[in-house]
């Protein structure tokens, strides 16, 4: 046999032994994929069958209020018990093309998600017969000792499994195949859902901190809950006078579009104690930041603040704290001025 016969055989069994290996891979995930739907399923079964389903019955929730608390839920439910049934019959790709139509369900679920919370709470805490209902549902031997609160999430979760199990699998699945197309098709569908869902995530955090920050400070006169605007950071910062004052420590807020500086207000304040009280309000867009010292190696460091017409030189004795600070108001600026 000649050497070039030899080497074509070699290749041909190098071919063979990576299809196995990704059909092995590939068969490992499907399984873990449909393991864990049953499972997600089990999960969502307790949530529709022992909430939904009774309430709906009983009418102990006018209609509206149970949409908002549930969303799509059921319809959710839906959708993943068919694809549980093309898994279990190996019909992966078309499963999850059919799957993928019914995608946008996740993201008005995650839409709903901080509305349905608050709407659970306040009917907890005035409605006494739901309340009495919940309580008495989540003691049954399903629910584990878990609560509805911890099975309400549960959708935002798995669609962030769904997006590594397809990954998964098309990682481990072959160009040639003709599953190749779906699978493809059903990774950049769960990739756009869970961007999605990512951002309504973000906002939902940002607005959080924003009126964290707004309750902090004494009064109204700053208006931290403004559309658009992004928290970022804060922190304690040493302020360096500019005639050799003793320096001052102030609390700092760093949002995508100002910078704010505050000072507590007096510990025996009858109404602020735990308060802050703005000194000043400063737009990035006009700001310069330099690090004055901190490059290297030494305790510390200061950055100087440069405003139309005020600088700030602020220090911390943290040298990472320095640098962190720098990298953010920088990143900040930055954005704003592109």
């Amino acid at each position: 046999m000649s050497d070039s016969s030899l080497l074509f055989m070699a290749g041909a069994n190098t071919v063979e032994e990576q299809r196995a290996r990704w059909e092995r891979k590939r068969s490992r995930t499907a399984k873990e994929l449909l393991e864990t739907e049953h499972k997600y399923l089990e999960q969502l079964d307790l949530v529709v069958t022992f909430f939904v389903t009774i309430l709906k019955a009983k009418g102990t929730l006018k209609p509206a209020v149970l949409d908002t608390i549930f969303g799509p839920l059921e319809s959710i439910y839906s959708a993943s018990h068919v694809l549980s049934l093309h898994l279990e019959r190996g019909n992966l790709g078309p499963g999850l093309e059919n799957f993928c139509q019914n995608l946008e369900l996740y993201g008005h679920y995650a839409e709903n998600l901080e509305q349905a919370n608050k709407t659970l709470k306040e009917q907890l805490r005035k409605n006494k017969s739901f309340r009495r209902f919940k309580k008495l549902q989540e003691t049954r031997p399903q629910f584990q000792g878990r609560k509805l609160e911890d099975l309400l999430p549960l959708p935002l979760q798995r669609l962030h499994q769904y997006k590594h199990f397809l990954r998964d699998l098309l990682e481990n699945t072959s160009p040639d195949s003709a599953e190749f197309k779906k699978l493809e098709k059903a990774v950049k569908s769960i990739s756009e859902v869970s961007r999605w869902v990512q951002d309504t995530v973000r906002k939902r955090e940002n607005s959080l901190q924003l009126l964290r920050v707004q309750k902090l400070l004494k009064g109204q006169k700053t208006q931290v809950l403004t559309p658009g605007r992004w928290y970022i950071r804060e922190g304690w910062l040493l302020v360096v006078p500019s005639k050799g004052e003793e320096l001052k420590r102030r609390m700092f807020f760093l949002f995508s579009d100002i910078f704010i500086a505050t000072k507590p207000c007096h510990p025996l304040h009858p109404l602020n104690s735990n308060k802050l009280a703005c000194q000043a309000v400063y737009p990035l867009h006009q700001c310069v930041v330099d690090k004055v010292f901190g490059h290297t190696q030494s305790q510390g460091g200061l950055l100087s603040l440069s405003f139309p017409h005020k600088t700030l030189l602020l220090m911390s004795s943290e040298q990472q704290d320095i640098h962190d600070w720098y990298q953010s108001l920088t990143a900040a600026v930055r954005q704003l001025k592109a």
